[in-house]
């Protein structure tokens, strides 16, 4: 692996953040720049409700399915290499987005855009922390945090503008410059690395077990909600998820060369900051889903409305992520990820103050302020913990875990939360009752916040961003005989003001 010598303030270490924010940027914003575009793709193209849901499904089901796999072969191969490979293909499946004749051919290229997301969405973090000096991780990841988020916000603004002003073709097309331009300035600027000591052999029957189970789970978890859980097609999609999941970790287990390393689990800050990953996911994905329409349907927000009313959870990111990071490097993880999920769950109490009639000013603006604030203590911390509870030759594995984490929580939490806070289609059309159920849904993802600084106060060591002051080393705590690292990625379905991970 090549040694990590980029320091934040430098010139080059300017190019490799521009180089992972835009990566990652492009990738995000085509999970949510699609939404404002469907009614146009159907008048366009045709191909009715079912085609248009899996314009956006298909992207969602293959990134979800190979995110693990692009991790691994970041490690292996070369983790600029596979980034830059990535890059390049979605930037082609965005062209065949662009130039799609009906609606099939676009259904087919959007799945394959997915395909180049699983490719560099855990690279862009995983170049920032096998580039960048210990010390200057943590705001490296809050910066790649903080704009990450922005993208994710302003796509259903950027996808509006061109579908008015040009057209919808333009949403895709739009990938072509930005990625011509990540790819020179990663293969200028960004150094390779590599895990020197991973066979270059493929998994094979850990890679196909893998994309199954993830695949399987995500169908079922996306399509529950249209078909009912019940159904037998979502009922055998998780069946064979489940057991793809279970047989890929027998395989890993009596691999010789493990597309998955299982020995990463054996960090308890590894493990912990996952299960923190999955709660806090879950809780935003879920409470996000339901929000954006309760605005709307409670306070008669139109639905760009509804997005700029949470752009202050956007620029509290923006802000604070960097100086979150920065924090977490210099007195350690354990305060900001204890507090930071603490205030996202008094955010989300305040949520459930929301009622039909509500002002901005006196409800939603305070809500959206003190979740703001928890999300931007919480999120470059969280990311960089779990960058550094993993050797840092795993760190492409470490980053596709958690994203794989982030994005199961989010599809868990819409297909199930909906159901568990007692909310029903019919109460779309009555505030009073769908304000019962919101409430719940507050209370409940309260709760998951609340859960996850309770694990960070238990389980997280500040001594996990230690970094030596004589050489700048990280040195993780050991635990069987090695040490550990990992990371983060943006959710899979993320709504507006939402950051990635």
């Amino acid at each position: 692996m090549a040694a990590t010598a980029v320091t934040f303030g430098s010139t080059q270490g300017r190019w490799v953040l521009l180089a992972s924010i835009l990566g990652s940027g492009v990738a995000g914003l085509d999970a949510t720049v699609v939404n404002v575009a469907l009614l146009k793709i159907g008048e366009d193209l045709g191909g009715g409700t079912a085609g248009l849901q899996w314009t956006l499904n298909g992207y969602l089901l293959t990134l979800s399915a190979l995110i693990l796999l692009g991790g691994s072969l970041g490690d292996r191969f070369g983790r600029r290499r596979v980034f830059v490979i990535g890059v390049i293909w979605f930037a082609a499946a965005s062209l065949l987005c662009g130039i799609a004749p009906d609606i099939g051919a676009l259904v087919t290229a959007r799945a394959l855009q997915g395909v180049g997301a699983a490719l560099l969405t855990p690279g862009s973090l995983s170049l920032l922390q096998a580039s960048f000096v210990a010390e200057d991780r943590g705001r490296a990841i809050g910066a790649w945090s903080a704009f990450g988020g922005i993208a994710t916000a302003i796509g259903p603004f950027v996808g509006g503008y061109l579908v008015d002003a040009a057209s919808w073709r333009w949403i895709f097309l739009l990938n072509l410059p930005v990625a011509a331009a990540v790819v020179l300035i990663t293969l200028r600027h960004v150094p390779e690395s590599s895990d020197p000591e991973m066979s270059r052999e493929i998994d094979y029957a850990g890679a196909v077990l893998g994309a199954v189970g993830l695949a399987g789970m995500t169908y079922a978890l996306v399509e529950a909600p249209e078909r009912g859980a019940t159904s037998p097609v979502i009922v055998a999609a998780a069946v064979v998820g489940v057991c793809s999941l279970v047989g890929f970790v027998v395989v890993e287990r009596r691999s010789e060369h493990p597309m998955l390393p299982l020995d990463i689990f054996a960090s308890a800050q590894f493990t912990s900051a996952n299960f923190m990953t999955f709660a806090m996911y879950a809780a935003l994905g879920g409470m996000f889903f339901l929000l954006a329409t309760y605005l709307q349907v409670a306070l008669g927000y139109s639905p760009i409305e509804s997005g700029i009313a949470l752009f202050p959870v956007t620029i509290l990111m923006l802000l604070l992520s960097e100086r979150a990071g920065a924090l977490a490097t210099r007195i350690g993880p354990l305060i900001p990820m204890t507090v930071g999920p603490l205030v996202v769950a008094a955010g989300l109490l305040l949520m459930a103050r929301i009622e039909p009639g509500s002002t901005y000013a006196t409800s939603v603006l305070p809500a959206a302020v003190v979740f703001g604030l928890g999300l931007a203590l919480t999120v470059a911390p969280l990311t960089a913990t779990v960058l550094a509870a993993a050797d840092n030759r795993h760190s492409g594995v470490a980053s596709g875990v958690n994203n794989a984490v982030a994005r199961v929580a989010q599809l868990l939490a819409v297909a199930v939360l909906p159901i568990a806070a007692g909310i029903t289609g019919d109460d779309s059309a009555d505030p009073g009752a769908f304000a019962a159920g919101f409430r719940n849904a507050a209370f409940i993802t309260a709760a998951l916040a609340a859960t996850a600084g309770a694990v960070s106060w238990l389980m997280i060591r500040d001594d996990v961003l230690a970094v030596d002051a004589d050489d700048g080393v990280h040195h993780a705590p050991a635990t069987s005989g090695h040490y550990h690292c990992a990371a983060d990625g943006p959710p899979l379905r993320q709504p507006p003001a939402l950051t990635s991970r």
